[in-house]
């Protein structure tokens, strides 16, 4: 005897589905990117997903620079690229120079060259955590997972923790899918640097790739308004909304930090997404 879906079911396989359907879509969507960074899940510009954490890349070594590239559309990104690129050739010893060329390369997808300029670097400043973290996320970015999460705990301190350090270790776990984990070590990470965005940003991402969007929203919204937040954790935010179909919401966060065309065509998108989505399912 075939079973009759209710209309109260009906609600629930969609809200279901459009938690799995996050979970899938992401999963397979999303990249380690420049350096450290949550980059963003940031549809506008082709612009590439990164998992990672927004405060790898510590404020005071060329944060404009680093800000700047997060919000860059693909061909903003290949002449960043050839810029940053010029500059670090002149100074290839510049730890400055060498994290703004990994970042913009792992964000244009050069994750085997962003890797070579981390471990370069690396070599040069051995015992530098904030490089350290880089170098374990440009591993990572590689799918070199299990060498990213080696170096990235060979390069803490077990009696004096560097947070960012434990972000980036939370962040390569949840890569491995270990989620619990994850959630465990950015904990930890909170414990240090309460309510940093960045630590926050990472926690969410965790529930996005395992679908529970409304704990991913909690988190981002705490991330949104925390110290060192930036554009890229308001779009996330703008996304895992829209992913739950309140599209109207995600287009007015969005368009809080993109252009009123750039807004409605990440939420047209997740529209047609979602829609295509659906009718799969009632097929």
């Amino acid at each position: 005897m075939q079973h009759s879906v209710t209309g109260s079911e009906k609600s629930d396989n969609t809200r279901n589905g459009l938690h799995q359907k996050a979970g899938g879509y992401l999963s397979k969507s999303l990249k380690l990117t420049s350096a450290l960074v949550l980059t963003g899940l940031v549809l506008a510009g082709c612009t590439a997903v990164d998992r990672t954490t927004t405060g790898s890349v510590n404020k005071s070594t060329g944060t404009k620079a680093e800000r700047s590239i997060e919000q860059m559309n693909a061909q903003q990104l290949a002449q960043a690229a050839q810029s940053y690129g010029a500059h670090y050739q002149k100074n290839p010893t510049s730890k400055v120079a060498a994290l703004n060329y990994a970042t913009v390369l792992s964000m244009a997808g050069r994750n085997d060259q962003s890797l070579a300029v981390m471990r370069a670097i690396a070599i040069q400043l051995p015992k530098d955590k904030q490089v350290l973290a880089a170098y374990g996320k440009a591993l990572a970015g590689a799918g070199e997972l299990d060498a990213a999460l080696d170096a990235v705990r060979r390069a803490q301190t077990p009696d004096y923790p560097d947070w960012r350090l434990l972000s980036a270790e939370g962040a390569i776990l949840d890569q491995q899918g270990n989620s619990a984990a994850a959630r465990a070590i950015y904990q930890k990470a909170l414990q240090i640097k309460p309510g940093e965005a960045s630590i926050l940003s990472n926690m969410a991402m965790s529930y996005v790739l395992s679908g529970d969007l409304p704990t991913a929203e909690k988190y981002l919204r705490q991330a949104s308004v925390a110290n060192g937040s930036d554009s890229r954790v308001r779009q996330n935010l703008a996304l895992v909304v829209g992913l739950q179909g309140r599209f109207q919401e995600a287009e007015t966060i969005a368009s809080r930090e993109l252009s009123p065309e750039q807004a409605k065509a990440n939420t047209d998108y997740l529209r047609s997404m979602l829609a295509k989505q659906s009718v799969k399912k009632q097929a």
